[in-house]
């Protein structure tokens, strides 16, 4: 049973950052740079993730848009009762997007994207205080998503279509707080997940009441992911009878949410300006537990609270149109966090936050457009512990002050034929 608890919490800890870490919202230069607000603006091909429906206005036959956002984050980690202190290592994590769509008449139009909307590259210290729980981390989702947008009436389409996921994770922490081998190694353990396959849809409508006020809604379906004979390498173990586990592999299978989301906006355009308002509802809510199955079969299926919260985040962009080739974006954020207290832990070091955007789009030719946006985080310092780390059949309570903040620059290009 020791060795079957320590499984337990290692993939506990790593399917929490599958399921509510970090959801990252870059899935278009031009939207991020005002605020992620997209779902009622009518700009580019980013219309295939924000509002499918959309499509079919595009000016264009052919439209085409891609891009790609470094994320750099920056945690630091302080314990005021023992002077305990850590920070991530700021690596690059690289999430991006290609969209197109092509017209097939006035009230017809088809379009494909393919965006990774969650991922986390996090990476503590080695041995550091909170190990038990995660040393590093590398987590990539990528969404692939057919789709139709149709006409109904001259102010009103629908659009949307089935998504296929796929994803991967790659995982270490120690196995407890003073396990070592016997040349003093810390013991620890790797999972390790690839091919992790599901699919869902989204379906979206956009309405013009009047000729420059857009509505538009999406919804995208909850999605469950299956990782199946999955491995989980043991290193570091002492060669005891008393060890908890023993050195080598262990399968296994789980099952995890990635939640529901329904986006509502509108966009309003005065003369050179335009203006734009999102509204997102993640139902986090959804992840209750984490069920997981073991090899063998004589080992019974652990069940794991988890008890997020649904959350929403609410959104705020601008554009002016400086020039006739230039295009210049602000916009603003807030995101709320769907973690619970006493389920704050290291590897989704994540509280409610603030986004700062801008950007621009400078037209180098007739077709070809270049998209820049910038992007700064700043999180809500908290105190806040994680309560159900299982060890020698007592929960141990990891905690701290976590301090966060992110940048996020981001290139892209429009393509309209």
């Amino acid at each position: 049973m020791k060795k079957l608890s320590i499984a337990v919490m290692l993939l506990f800890c790593a399917a929490a950052t599958y399921a509510g870490g970090y959801r990252v919202s870059t899935q278009g230069q031009r939207a991020l740079a005002m605020g992620h607000a997209g779902v009622a603006v009518v700009n580019s091909a980013e219309l295939a993730f924000f509002n499918p429906a959309g499509l079919v206005y595009l000016e264009n036959k052919l439209n085409i848009s891609a891009g790609v956002t470094g994320v750099i984050s920056n945690v630091k980690w302080q314990n005021e009762t023992t002077g305990g202190f850590a920070k991530t290592d700021s690596g690059v994590s690289t999430p991006f997007y290609l969209y197109a769509s092509y017209r097939l008449s006035e009230q017809l139009a088809l379009g494909l994207s393919i965006y990774t909307p969650y991922g986390s590259n996090v990476e503590w210290p080695t041995d550091w205080k909170g190990s038990h729980l995660i040393n590093n981390i590398d987590l990539q989702a990528i969404y692939i998503q057919p789709l139709i947008s149709y006409k109904i009436a001259d102010n009103l389409s629908v659009g949307g279509g089935p998504i296929f996921v796929t994803g991967s994770v790659n995982f270490n922490r120690n196995l407890n707080r003073t396990l070592t081998n016997e040349e003093g190694d810390r013991s620890n353990v790797e999972v390790d997940a690839s091919g992790v396959n599901s699919w869902g849809w989204s379906a979206s409508a956009m309405y013009t009441p009047i000729e420059n006020l857009r509505i538009g809604v999406n919804y995208r379906s909850e999605i469950i992911l299956e990782a199946e004979d999955g491995d989980a390498t043991f290193r570091n173990v002492p060669n005891s009878p008393l060890a908890p586990v023993s050195n080598g592999v262990v399968a296994f299978d789980a099952e995890l949410p990635m939640p529901a989301e329904l986006t509502i906006g509108a966009s309003y355009t005065y003369n050179k300006w335009l203006f734009a308002f999102d509204y997102n509802r993640a139902f986090w809510g959804v992840y209750e537990s984490l069920d997981i199955d073991f090899a063998p079969d004589n080992i019974p299926t652990s069940v794991n609270p988890r008890n997020y919260k649904d959350a929403s985040t609410y959104r705020f962009g601008v554009q002016y149109s400086a020039l006739s080739n230039l295009d210049v974006r602000v916009g603003y954020y807030f995101d709320e966090s769907p973690v619970q207290s006493g389920y704050f832990a290291p590897e989704t070091p994540r509280n409610d936050s603030h986004g700062f955007t801008t950007g621009f789009s400078y037209q180098i030719s007739k077709s070809v457009a270049i998209d820049a946006s910038f992007a700064y985080l700043k999180f809500k310092e908290v105190k806040e512990s994680y309560d159900h780390y299982q060890e020698n059949g007592q929960e141990v309570t990891f905690g701290g002050t976590y301090k966060s903040n992110a940048f996020l620059p981001g290139l892209g290009v429009t393509v309209k034929l």
